[in-house]
């Protein structure tokens, strides 16, 4: 299959061929581990949980397309996190203490296993978006001071970028390539020029319901997992695609605050931040509609996993584009209590 140049090498690359046995053998001679290997689903990468009688483990084998610096930028900033008290996987050295291998098939890394349910499976509710706020919060509030060279990479999933999805809208569904186009209209005319003036720094970039983790009540967050989208790009847009999967069609702007507002009481935004949420709230829509129709097409084997998205993008896109745009941002703006 050719793949598709517009999303970059690594988006347009299938997973690595590391089959369990593989896989196994690499363990026990650069890890020392030994256990039971089971599938867990990828996007473009290889993982498997590994049960051992020591405890759980997450093995990921990186996808080759993808710079090794990359790979490493998402280790390096785990590593800088192991300080806080944030609920994130923690690096696993070999015997020699190195965090990962270079193995033929790629890189190859370990990771503790956290615990606890996927968010997509919990109700929505007020408690939930506000936790969710705050643990996005806190976790760029961790990411503060850390850089590297790798996160200036680019990947189609950076809001930033949403001026390249423009060749992709004809893979959205129909019904929704006007709204798509409108929105893109509206990053290149109204927010990317503005984007520069922003807070900028290393984010998570990916807080999406299949990220997080939350505890038995289904209202608090226990852990984040992922760091496969880590860019640097303006601070909001992490908070943008958090608030993008916690959009109640019915009420979005009430949904929307809840989630602004339980981030800005641990990471107060900028008015300009603020201001510019929604927009790219809307933009993080199109993106996940453009590139998974794009993906989906490509690789029909993988198509319920790339599209799970869909349709909660398809109802927050046209429940925020319904909005008086003016109107929605000073309401924002005053529950935020920003001038």
């Amino acid at each position: 299959m050719t793949p598709a140049p517009l999303l970059g090498a690594s988006l347009s690359s299938p997973p690595p061929d590391f089959p369990p046995r593989v896989a196994a053998q690499a363990l026990a001679q650069h890890y020392g581990l030994t256990g039971t290997l089971t599938a867990l689903t990828s996007e473009r990468d290889v993982n498997y949980k590994l049960t051992t009688t020591g405890g759980d483990f997450v093995v990921k084998l990186a996808n080759p397309a993808e710079p090794s610096e990359v790979t490493r930028l998402q280790t390096r900033a785990l590593i800088h996190l192991e300080s806080s008290k944030l609920p994130v996987p923690r690096v696993i050295r070999t015997p020699q203490g190195a965090p990962d291998v270079t193995l033929p098939q790629g890189i190859l890394r370990v990771l503790t296993y956290l615990e606890g349910s996927l968010m997509h499976r919990a109700a929505p509710s007020t408690t939930l978006r506000s936790a969710v706020g705050d643990m996005a919060a806190r976790l760029s509030r961790g990411l503060q001071g850390f850089s590297d060279p790798a996160a200036g990479h680019v990947l189609q999933w950076d809001i930033k970028q949403a001026a390249a999805l423009r060749p992709m809208l004809p893979d959205v569904p129909a019904d929704l390539r006007g709204a798509g186009k409108a929105a893109l209209d509206r990053f290149d005319r109204d927010i990317a020029p503005q984007l520069p003036n922003l807070r900028w720094q290393v984010v998570h970039n990916d807080l999406n319901p299949h990220n997080i983790l939350t505890g038995p009540t289904g209202e608090t967050v226990t852990g984040i997992l992922d760091f496969g989208d880590m860019v640097r790009t303006p601070l909001v847009c992490d908070l943008a695609v958090a608030a993008s999967y916690l959009i109640d069609a019915a009420q979005p702007m009430t949904s929307l605050i809840q989630v602004a507002a339980a981030y800005h009481a641990v990471l107060p935004l900028l008015h300009a931040e603020a201001a510019l949420l929604i927009a790219l709230t809307q933009t993080r829509f199109v993106t996940t509609l453009c590139i998974t129709g794009h993906r989906a097409k490509r690789y029909p084997e993988n198509a319920p996993y790339i599209l799970r998205n869909v349709q909660r993008s398809r109802a927050g896109l046209l429940a925020l584009g319904a909005l008086d745009q003016g109107s929605a941002v000073h309401s924002l703006l005053t529950a935020l209590r920003l001038p």
